[in-house]
């Protein structure tokens, strides 16, 4: 096992730097000048300005500011240089560094994706456990059908009609339509103040977890329904075990490897937050950071959000290795001498 964990890491590197090789160039090549939108003119109306000279003379020194004059391959060694000293660089928008913008912003993204994932797991698995041991019940076709509604709902609308519906004085004004928190509230008490965090978050929370129950309780049913037809769960039952003890200690360790698969993407959703959700509730967390820096063209902190999710992306398949060793023994990462 050890000597697998430390192959995959040494892995780590020649697939990182394809990742940034890809990203840098598709990011320098896709249509855009970020010294157009610093200097505040479009391509047409530099044409008509009277002061089209001095304008591409801002845009000569933010060229010559932001490396940008370089050859790509040049930007990118630059780039690259930077990177392994965990310099990402400042922001073209507002010159900050960009590892303080997103560490400023982190929490907000982690606690929404810990929730989301936690209320995810903790409903989608009981449900697909139920599902396969009562299959073809009223309550499986029952929950299949509305799982599956759900699951075919766009975020977006469901974000914008619970908006509408659900955080509008002509209709239900339940939950508030945007931000964290209401203004004044720091001067609050405790309770009082977490309250109204708490309700700010339900609405968001609701529209980030919603589609993947149908997801994960498809995936957990269609494998507890694979491992219960297996030799050893008819034997446990010849035995006179109990239904729910052949289910939930016998057929239930087996049937989490595709859960655990999908688990991988955990890591890099904790820090990537959801733009869609982000962006309509008005939430500052990475998400919206990072629609707001495609926007800006702002090239260093596009990549540094791709290498750190690209980055926890390899951690959560490295980690998915190696929780299938401990769910499944029969599993090993290691050739045995014969």
């Amino acid at each position: 096992m050890t000597q697998y964990v430390i192959k995959r890491l040494f892995l780590f590197i020649p697939t990182l730097v394809a990742i940034t090789i890809i990203t840098f160039t598709i990011s320098r090549l896709a249509p855009g000048d970020p010294t157009e939108l610093k200097v505040g003119v479009s391509e047409e109306s530099m044409k008509i300005d009277e002061k089209s000279q001095l304008n591409e003379q801002a845009k000569d020194y933010y060229r010559q500011k932001w490396g940008l004059d370089k050859p790509i391959y040049m930007q990118y060694l630059i780039w690259l240089g930077n990177m392994a000293t965990l310099d990402f660089g400042n922001s073209f928008v507002d010159n900050r560094p960009v590892l303080e913008k997103i560490v400023e912003r982190l929490p907000i993204s982690m606690i929404l994706s810990i929730c989301a994932i936690f209320i995810s797991y903790s409903i989608a698995i009981p449900i697909g456990i139920y599902s396969a041991a009562r299959q073809y019940s009223f309550l499986d076709r029952f929950s299949t059908v509305i799982l599956f509604v759900l699951y075919s709902l766009p975020t977006f609308w469901i974000a914008t009609m619970a908006i509408v519906f659900l955080a509008n004085v002509e209709y239900f004004k339940i939950f508030p339509t945007s931000g964290l928190y209401m203004l004044g509230s720091d001067n609050w008490g405790f309770f009082e103040s977490t309250w109204d965090r708490i309700w700010h978050l339900i609405l968001p929370i609701t529209c980030y977890t919603y589609g993947s129950f149908a997801y994960l309780s498809r995936q957990m049913r269609g494998s507890m329904l694979e491992v219960i037809r297996q030799d050893y769960i008819r034997t446990a039952r010849a035995k006179g075990l109990k239904e729910k003890t052949v289910v939930l200690k016998h057929a239930l360790r087996n049937s989490l490897i595709p859960i655990i698969t999908l688990a991988a993407n955990i890591f890099p959703a904790l820090v990537g937050g959801s733009v869609i959700i982000e962006t309509i509730f008005s939430i500052p967390g990475i998400g919206q950071l990072a629609f707001q820096a495609l926007l800006a063209r702002d090239y260093p902190l596009i990549m540094a959000e791709l290498v750190i999710a690209a980055v926890l992306t390899m951690i959560g398949l490295l980690v998915m290795d190696i929780m299938y060793a401990f769910v499944d023994p029969r599993i090993a990462f290691t050739k045995k001498s014969a």
